[in-house]
């Protein structure tokens, strides 16, 4: 090799190491794991409400975390039943991981207490999760767990991902239509008293507490089995800083 060539070789070196060092300073915040999943909403609202242990329960509890949502009540013999098998398995996958959290909304505040809600969390977690003929899930229960009012007993399982929360109606239900979209945001009655929001779907929402993803049906075992992918997927997102250099940021939109 002639020096000439040599000369050319450790100058493309060169050039290479420093646009190399360029591209690791330009890119240093940017989160290459990110999810594709599209944000729906950018702007979740605060919120302040009690879970089944009488804890107040607001936007720092989530803050940094992965989080679904859900509405449902203790009472509910329809979908609720079928909603909660699946978000059981939601439990399950993710039940040892400290950045992921549940938050169950009651519907009915003024009839789910914080008792009722305790009672409500021990039948989910005691209960068997098993799988039906046609592919459903279910939760069976012993007949000491099946009564909604009583005696579940305490939580078998040891619990601290998900909430069963209630609290001030008009707030609970301001959240599932303006901040989680899983309600069309058209009240059947113009008094929040007389209005009862029951909605088979989920909502999840990344660590910086944006509504991302699809409306998941809680009833649809497929989309359920999408949601708990897409979980995985935003775990493994940084939260990203805001950082802008000519125009350049590190957003993840």
């Amino acid at each position: 090799m002639t020096k000439r060539n040599k000369r050319i070789l450790i100058y493309v070196g060169f050039f290479v190491l420093l646009l190399g060092a360029f591209y690791l300073f330009l890119f240093r915040d940017y989160d290459f794991s990110k999810s594709l999943l599209m944000v729906r909403n950018d702007n979740v609202q605060d919120f302040s409400f009690v879970n089944q242990d009488g804890k107040k329960i607001t936007q720092r509890e989530v803050e940094g975390k992965v989080y679904v949502v859900e509405y449902f009540f203790t009472t509910c013999k329809g979908i609720c039943p079928k909603m909660n098998a699946n978000m059981r398995r939601v439990f399950d996958a993710f039940k040892e991981e400290p950045d992921f959290m549940i938050l169950s909304h009651t519907c009915m505040p003024e009839t789910d207490s914080v008792p009722l809600l305790k009672a409500y969390e021990a039948r989910m977690l005691n209960g068997k999760l098993e799988r039906n003929k046609d592919g459903s899930y279910k939760i069976e229960y012993d007949s000491t767990t099946n009564n909604p009012q009583g005696p579940a007993g305490k939580p078998q399982t040891t619990n601290t991902n998900w909430n069963f929360v209630t609290g001030d109606k008009a707030a609970l239900y301001k959240m599932a239509r303006q901040s989680y979209g899983i309600d069309d945001g058209k009240p059947d009655s113009a008094q929040i008293k007389d209005q009862f929001l029951h909605t088979q779907f989920f909502a999840l929402v990344d660590k910086q507490r944006r509504v991302r993803g699809m409306v998941y049906d809680g009833l649809n075992n497929d989309e359920v089995e999408k949601l708990i992918t897409d979980i995985r997927g935003l775990l493994k997102e940084k939260i990203a800083t805001k950082r802008f250099m000519n125009g350049f940021s590190s957003n993840p939109n």
